[in-house]
Order: structure tokens, then C-alpha cells, then sequence
């Protein structure tokens, strides 16, 4: 078997296993907790949570080695780096309110800040004589090589409350996150409801900070949100397939890393988010790009054969190729441009339908029934057969109804 089939079948060793179930249990977190921000349009808050937790990871160490430990302990880690995310959150929120700044510039300035003391912290970090300093910069960019049965847990934990907790205030999050005024008028706590959307962001980042790194999480946040957008409408069924997309970037990002250990895992596992993405926006339904293409071609054939067929009810010349083409290929007109039997009483089908709808127009002064008429809708399904035959009666010269 191959090394990437072994790895896809956890049999490539323990850490191999380990790894790839809990990318996959962080994929799944991260997809379903991210979608309900990127529907809000505050896809960018979470990379200034992602970037603010690198100053409570060098807080956290020091402060663990001021009181006697090595400063290697996750868990310690991981609260240091929720604080200063937390604080970088409600640092955000406070100026977007209090000031004139807009949500972007706050972003940018906690952003910056906070990255740079960061990166200061560690390289103060650097020239410590105690503690174990050796990999602390893997909080950059993820690090899965010495990954423990703990770290696992905690990712399993942690994510599975933030899945849970999503689920459970999905209602509450919808209403904020299409219409916070509506939201607000049925008397929930917009504000309140925000910090908590930003919470869970906020906790998939600290237990994914491991794996992937601070830098990578908000990809897999938004990326798996994004992708399930061009599947679905509903913003239940959404959480489920972002989850599911980040779920199986996390696995298959874990396995092709396990198989070949020079690739780093945290890059991968986002490369095949954006895979999947690409995959999403091209070959999705009905928002996908070659669904839309393909439906203006169906659009501009519609056109195309309205036009000429009118242009034969007129007695006038089908000049426009494309036109003929697709009438000769529906057996409407011969090549040289004559109409068929067919093409004749599809023509004058067609030149009478426009007289009815003129006659419709007279009749019902309700925008909203003749505002329907877009030329290319068969007067059949906006009026019953009764209606129609009223307009018949009314044309002139009169026309037969068994030709209707």
C-alpha cells in the first residue's frame, strides 16, 4: 500500500493517526464556528484575534518559567494566548464604538500591534537562560511534530463546544448576522451577540494554534464558510457543510503531510481548503461559475430565438448568424433562412402573444401582474386559459382561440 493510502487509512503510525484526527476535528470546528462571521462581513476580526494570541503565548511562557516550570505547558499556552485575543476583541469593539475609526482601521491597527509585540516578546523569549524555548515560533506557522494524546483531546474538546455552541445559538446569530436592526427590534443584545460570535472564533483559534499557527487558523476559519456559500442558502445547512469542507481539508491536509514529511502540514491542510474553494466556485450548481455561464447562454439563446422569430412574423431577413443557426438547428428555418411549417406558427404564436400582452397591459393596470413580462416568459403561465381568451376576444383583427 502507499504511503498516502496508509496514512488515509490511519495506518501509518501513531503520530500519523493523531495527527490527522485532530486536524480533522479542528478542520470541522473552525468551518462550522467561521461561518457565522463570514456571513456577518466580519471575516477580517478573526485574523486580528488570530494575530493577537501571539502575545499571551510569550506572556504565558514567561510567566510559567517565573514560576518554576519549563513554559511548555499547552494548556498554559493556550489561556495566555486567550487573554490577549480577548482583550484584542474587546480592544477592537471599544474603538470602533468610541471613535470614528472605522471596523477596518481598528483591525489593522490591533493587528500590528499586537503582532509586533508578539514577535518582540519571543525574541526576548530567545535569550532567556531558563525554560525550553526550542519551538516556540511553531505558534507562527503550526507544528504538528511533537503533537501529544492531550493536545488531541483538547482540539476534540474545545472544538466540539464550539460546534455545539454555534448549533445552539444559530437562531440568534442568523437574525445579527442578516439584519442585526431586525435583530435588535425582537430585543436581542446585538453587541452581546458579536462578542460571542467572536468568542468562538476566538476559541477555535487558541486549541488550533498548535497545528496550524496563528497565521494559517484564519484560513481555515473562512475559507471552509466561503466554499460552502456556493452549495447552499440556508445558514443551518451552511455550518454543516463548512464543517464538513473544513473537516475534510484538516484529514486529507493531515494525510498527504503525514505521507510525505517534508510538506508542512498547516500550509497543506489550507491548500486544500483552497482546492475545495475552486472546486466550490466552479463546478457549484447553481452559484458556480460554469452554472452561471451556462445559464446566460441559455439566456441568450432565449433571446436570440424570440428576435428572429418575431423577425420572421415581420417578413424580415434573419441577418444575425448565431440567430439562424439556432432556429435551423430546431427545424424552424431551412439554412438559406425560410421558414419551416414550424417556424411559421411558432412566429405567429409569437407575434400574437405580443398583441396579448398589449391587450393584458389595458386590461390589469397592476404593475405587479403585467410587470412580470419580460418577453420571454409564454403568456400561458402568468394567465389562466380564461384570461387569455378574453384578450383574444379583445384583438383586433379578432383571433381564433383553438389557435391560442
Amino acid at each position: 500500500m502507499s504511503p498516502f493510502l496508509d496514512a488515509l487509512f490511519l495506518q501509518a503510525g501513531y503520530n500519523a493517526a493523531l495527527v490527522a484526527i485532530g486536524a480533522g476535528l479542528l478542520g470541522f470546528a473552525a468551518g462550522a464556528s467561521g461561518t457565522f462571521p463570514f456571513l456577518r462581513k466580519r471575516a477580517l476580526i478573526s485574523d486580528a484575534v488570530a494575530h493577537a494570541t501571539l502575545p499571551g503565548v510569550g506572556l504565558a511562557f514567561v510567566t510559567m518559567v517565573t514560576l518554576g516550570g519549563d513554559g511548555r505547558s499547552l494548556l498554559g499556552l493556550i489561556a495566555g494566548s486567550a487573554v490577549t485575543a480577548w482583550v484584542g476583541l474587546l480592544l477592537i469593539e471599544w474603538i470602533t464604538r468610541r471613535t470614528r475609526l472605522a471596523e477596518d482601521a481598528a483591525i489593522g491597527a490591533v493587528l500590528g500591534v499586537f503582532f509586533g509585540v508578539g514577535i518582540v516578546l519571543l525574541t526576548v523569549i530567545q535569550g532567556m537562560q531558563a525554560g525550553r524555548q526550542a519551538g516556540l515560533e511553531s505558534f507562527l506557522l503550526g507544528s504538528t511534530a511533537g503533537m501529544l494524546l492531550q493536545d488531541a483531546i483538547v482540539i476534540a474538546g474545545g472544538g466540539s463546544l464550539a460546534v455545539f455552541t454555534t448549533w445552539l445559538i444559530r437562531r440568534p446569530m442568523t437574525l445579527v448576522a442578516f439584519d442585526s436592526d431586525y435583530a435588535a427590534s425582537l430585543g436581542y443584545d446585538v453587541r452581546r451577540i458579536d462578542l460571542l460570535m467572536m468568542a468562538l472564533v476566538l476559541s477555535v483559534t487558541v486549541i488550533g494554534l498548535k497545528l496550524v499557527g496563528l497565521i494559517l487558523i484564519v484560513a481555515i476559519l473562512i475559507i471552509p464558510a466561503v466554499a460552502a456559500r456556493f452549495w447552499t442558502d440556508r445558514s443551518t445547512h451552511m455550518v454543516w457543510t463548512a464543517g464538513g469542507i473544513g473537516g475534510a481539508s484538516g484529514y486529507l491536509g493531515a494525510v498527504l503531510s503525514a505521507s510525505a514529511p517534508a510538506l508542512p502540514t498547516g500550509p497543506i491542510i489550507v491548500l486544500f481548503a483552497a482546492a475545495i474553494l475552486m472546486f466550490s466556485l466552479l463546478f457549484a450548481p447553481d452559484r458556480g461559475a460554469l452554472a452561471a455561464l451556462f445559464r446566460r447562454r441559455r439566456f441568450q439563446a432565449r433571446v436570440h430565438r424570440r428576435q428572429g422569430l418575431l423577425a420572421l412574423a415581420a417578413q424580415h431577413p434573419i441577418r444575425e448568424a448565431y440567430t439562424l443557426r439556432l432556429l435551423a438547428r430546431e427545424g424552424l428555418v431551412r439554412p438559406d433562412g425560410v421558414p419551416t411549417d414550424a417556424g411559421r406558427a411558432q412566429s405567429a404564436k409569437i407575434a400574437r402573444d405580443e398583441r396579448r400582452w398589449e391587450v393584458a397591459r389595458e386590461i390589469n393596470q397592476d404593475a405587479g401582474l403585467t410587470g412580470r413580462y419580460d418577453g420571454l416568459t409564454p403568456i400561458e403561465d402568468v394567465f389562466t386559459t380564461d384570461e387569455i381568451a378574453e384578450f383574444d376576444r379583445r384583438l383586433w383583427p379578432p383571433v381564433s382561440v383553438g389557435g391560442a
